[in-house]
């Protein structure tokens, strides 16, 4: 077990800014600190992986980790990265992202291992009792408007505009750390780079209003290789919820890395030691085209977020695409199947259509467009490239109700990459 956290980071390269005198506080002994979660929808994200594995690797060095989810700031929407104000959300549909959030991070976070255990807090908790009046007397008078016009994330807004609730944002994350400072003994806040300003606002009130020990941490942004976003793909957030991105394309996700990306994300996204992690590295530049380090990745990522089983569905799903039989096929559920094959050519077919039954040139050209023509079906089969349900057919192949897989779908393919799925309607 790590025994310096900031040391841990350092050489995972998690931290971007880091408040003088934060090591030497948190060596000092058990120490507590705390993280805010956007409760904005009902399942966290690959995004949000970084700063769970921060409260993961804090907790493991003794430490006491606060995850607070925001069902008070939820309801005003924090400006940073943001170019535009966002919807606010109701209390109850806050409640019940809060609890679905919980969940998740139940499956990293030891909520009961004694006295470094891990604690949920919700701001609306000493929010909802507070009133205006009070918090601008409390509060507001401790900051100077100067001071929150400076932050990057007010001044990048001037020019197209702030309401007042997005403005006073860093002020109610500020109280945040005020508050658990006071009654929690939270002595730093570690959150994203893009949450730098708000997270020494609340140093500045704690120091301010308490004259108490504060302290900051942030992680840098994490990005592709390429320049683009990470946890982005062509269908939006990669989630943490089964539901919303199932277990088969989180595993792609991971498994899709680039070289230069997975050689990243294996020091953040797992515990790996940096022993494990060199000798993985050392391994794959061996053998490049093995993946061993995507592989390492997405195995130890898609047990974590899921569980072993889905990441065994998700291999046999990956490995029954481009496999030479059925057989790994007829082992997994329909639903894992099209998951797999999400983006290949689809038609659908009616029951009275199989009972007919429908010629395989037929299904090739005039159906879905697999192949141009009726000539280019008949070349390709003339030459061996065409099979159903991976078995190799001739020019007067008929397909029927007898081909289902699952009594869903008939697999046509050209060689072996190139699939054509018929789905029964």
């Amino acid at each position: 077990m790590p025994e310096n956290f900031i040391k841990e980071l350092e050489w995972r390269g998690m931290i971007h800014d880091m408040m003088p005198g934060t090591e030497d506080a948190l060596n000092k002994g058990v120490s507590a600190g705390y993280i805010g979660f956007d409760p904005t929808a009902d399942s966290l994200h690959v995004g949000s992986l970084v700063q769970i594995m921060i409260l993961v690797h804090f907790q493991r060095a003794g430490h006491k980790p606060y995850a607070l989810v925001g069902g008070a700031t939820g309801m005003v929407g924090d400006p940073s990265g943001k170019s535009q104000e966002r919807n606010l959300l109701d209390s109850e549909t806050l409640n019940h992202n809060v609890a679905c959030v919980r969940k998740q991070l139940e499956k990293f976070l030891d909520f009961d291992c004694g006295e470094n255990s891990a604690e949920m807090v919700n701001n609306y908790d000493w929010f909802k009792d507070m009133s205006f009046l009070e918090f601008i007397r409390d509060v507001g008078k401790h900051i100077s408007v100067n001071y929150m016009m400076a932050k990057d994330s007010v001044k990048s807004r001037l020019e197209t505009g702030m309401s007042f609730t997005e403005f006073s944002y860093q002020l109610v994350q500020g109280y945040d750390f005020y508050h658990l400072n006071k009654h929690k003994n939270c002595i730093v806040q570690l959150g994203g780079s893009d949450q730098w300003g708000n997270i020494v606002t609340g140093t500045e009130l704690i120091r301010r209003k308490g004259g108490g020990e504060a302290y900051a941490v942030t992680t840098p942004l994490i990005k592709k290789a390429d320049g683009t976003k990470f946890g982005k793909t062509e269908s939006g957030n990669v989630w943490l919820d089964a539901e919303k991105t199932s277990p088969y394309k989180f595993y792609q996700f991971w498994i899709n890395a680039t070289d230069s990306d997975a050689e990243n994300y294996i020091k953040i996204f797992t515990l790996k030691s940096k022993e494990e992690i060199e000798s993985l590295i050392e391994e794959h530049k061996a053998a490049p085209h093995l993946r061993v380090l995507q592989k390492a990745l997405a195995a130890d990522i898609t047990t974590r977020v899921h569980s072993e089983d889905a990441l065994n569905t998700a291999i046999a799903a990956t490995e029954a695409l481009f496999a030479k039989s059925i057989d790994g096929m007829l082992s997994l559920s329909a639903d894992v199947l099209l998951d797999a094959f999400e983006g290949v050519p689809q038609v659908t077919v009616s029951k009275d259509e199989l009972t007919e039954g429908i010629g395989i040139i037929d299904a090739l050209a005039a159906r879905g467009g697999f192949l141009n023509s009726n000539s280019e079906a008949r070349r390709e089969i003339k030459g061996n490239a065409i099979s159903v349900n991976r078995v190799k057919v001739k020019e007067d192949y008929t397909i029927t109700s007898e081909d289902l897989l699952h009594d869903k779908f008939v697999l046509l393919s050209k060689g072996k990459k190139k699939n054509y799925l018929l789905i029964l309607e």
